[in-house]
C-alpha cells in the first residue's frame, strides 16, 4: 500500500502537511506531495477536507500508462571537491553504447563543480549537460541532491538513469527512485539492451554471487541502476566534441542537515589497487604469507599492486584492503596477473573487465582460464620466480 496525493482534486491549502508526523508531506508549486518518508501511518487521509489523499492498493500502482514520454539516457556525474570522478567517465562510456542501441542521447547531472568539468563531460560523451554550481551543493548532502535530480528528471524524462554504486549513489540515488515510485537495480556489472524488445537488461551478482541475475523495470519509467566502479570502460575522450551545458537554478532548497566539515580518512596501503594499472593477485593456491612475497617480488618490478582473493583474506595471509571481487574492491587495471585463483564467480565480478588477464594455475579445468586473455599452466612456485626473474633481466635491474 502507498499513500497518494491525487493532483487534480488538491487545492493546495496545506492542511496535511501540518499533520504529518513524519515531515513527509511536502509542497511542490501549489500542490501537495508524499515524498520517501511517508510511513503509510494514515493519519493525513483524515486531515484533507477535500479528500485528495488516498490510500492506493499494489495493484493499482503496478502499471503506468504511457512511457513514450520518456527518451534518453541520463547519468549522474559524480563529483569530489570540484572534479569529476573516475566513475562518472564510465557511466559515459556505459551510457554511450545503450544510448547508441536506442539511437537517443546521453545527457549528465553535475551538482557543486565548475563549468569546466562540464565541458570535460561533453568532451568525453555527453550530448547534454546539466550543471547546478551553487555552494550548497559543493559537499554533497542527501536531501538536497535527491530534490535536483528528482526535479531534473520530471522535467527531462529520460529513459534510463545511471549513478555509481559509490557511498554517495547508494546514499540518494534510492531517495530519488522512491520518490518518482520507480525501480531501482543497485551494484550492476553489466548493462546491456535487448535487440528485440528494447528492454533496459540490468545484470549483476545475486545470492551471494553464486548466480548473475538479469533484472527488468517492465512497470515503470524511468529505469534506475546504480553501477558499480571499475567494472565499465571509459568513453572516448574527444578534445573537439561540442555539445550542450544548461545551468540549474538550484536556489532556496531546503535541507534538515547541513554538512558542516569533510574529514578524509588516511589509508595505511602504500598503493590503492583501484588506482594500480598492473596487479598481481593470489589466491588459495599460494598457500600462505611465504607465497605472498612472491608476489609482491613480481609486483614491485612490475610497478604494480598485490591484490587477493576472499580466501586468501579469510584466511589472514594477506590484509582485507587488497581483496578484488564483489566483497572487496573491483578493479580495472591494464593487466592482472592471477596466480593461484581458481577464478570464483565472486572474484571475476571484481577484475574481469581488466585489459589484459593472465592466469597461472596448475589445474587447467580452472573457471579462471575461461576469462584470461593467456594462461599458463604450471606450479605458481615455479612459474613466478621465473618471470620475476626475466623481467628484472629485461630492465636491467
Amino acid at each position: 500500500m502507498i499513500i497518494k496525493v491525487d493532483v487534480d482534486v488538491c487545492t493546495g491549502c496545506e492542511t496535511c502537511v501540518d499533520s504529518c508526523p513524519h515531515t513527509a508531506i511536502v509542497m511542490e508549486g501549489d500542490k501537495a506531495f508524499i515524498n520517501e518518508y511517508c510511513q503509510v501511518c494514515r493519519i493525513c487521509l483524515s486531515t484533507c477536507p477535500e479528500g485528495a489523499i488516498k490510500e492506493i492498493g499494489e495493484s493499482m500502482q503496478k502499471k503506468q500508462d504511457d512511457f513514450t514520454a520518456y527518451k534518453g539516457v541520463l547519468i549522474f556525474a559524480e563529483q569530489r571537491e570540484g572534479k569529476v570522478t573516475q566513475v562518472a567517465l564510465e557511466l559515459l562510456g556505459a551510457g554511450r553504447k545503450l544510448a547508441e542501441k536506442l539511437d537517443c542521447s546521453l545527457s549528465a547531472v553535475l551538482l557543486g563543480a565548475d563549468r569546466g568539468e562540464a565541458d570535460e563531460l561533453i568532451k568525453w560523451g555527453a550530448d547534454t549537460v546539466y550543471i547546478s554550481s551553487g555552494d550548497e551543493l559543493r559537499h554533497f548532502n542527501d536531501e538536497p541532491y535527491a530534490a535536483v535530480l528528482t526535479s531534473l528528471i520530471k522535467k527531462h524524462k529520460p529513459e534510463i538513469i545511471l549513478a555509481g554504486a559509490t557511498p554517495i549513489g547508494r546514499s540518494f540515488i534510492p531517495r530519488v527512485a522512491a520518490r518518482l515510485s520507480t525501480g531501482l537495480t543497485a551494484d550492476c556489472t553489466s548493462l546491456d539492451i535487448d535487440a528485440e524488445t528494447r528492454d533496459f537488461l540490468q545484470i549483476r551478482p545475486a545470492f551471494g554471487g553464486n548466480i548473475m541475475a538479469t533484472i527488468l523495470c517492465p512497470n515503470r519509467r524511468p529505469q534506475i541502476a546504480t553501477v558499480r566502479p571499475r567494472v565499465m570502460k571509459k568513453g572516448e575522450f574527444d578534445e573537439g566534441r561540442t555539445g550542450e551545458i544548461i545551468e540549474v537554478d538550484a536556489s532556496g532548497l531546503d535541507s534538515r542537515t547541513k554538512v558542516l566539515e569533510s574529514i578524509k580518512e588516511v589509508s595505511e596501503v602504500a598503493v590503492n589497487i583501484q588506482e594500480a594499472d598492473v596487479i598481481v593477485a593470489g589466491g588459495r593456491g599460494m598457500g600462505g604469507p611465504d607465497g605472498f612475497k612472491l608476489l609482491e617480488e613480481l609486483a614491485e618490478v612490475l610497478d604494480g599492486a598485490v591484490g587477493a582473493s576472499r580466501a586468501a583474506v579469510d584466511e589472514e595471509w594477506i590484509p582485507y584492503s587488497h581483496q578484488v571481487g564483489q566483497t572487496g574492491k573491483t578493479v580495472c587495471p591494464k593487466v592482472y596477473i592471477a596466480c593461484g585463483i581458481s577464478g570464483a564467480v565472486q572474484h571475476l565480478v571484481g577484475m574481469q573487465s581488466s585489459d589484459i588477464i593472465i592466469a597461472i594455475n596448475k589445474n587447467p579445468e580452472a573457471p579462471i582460464f575461461n576469462v584470461a586473455s593467456f594462461g599458463i599452466v604450471g606450479d605458481v612456485f615455479e612459474v613466478i620466480p621465473l618471470l620475476t626473474k626475466k623481467i628484472r633481466e629485461a630492465k636491467g635491474l
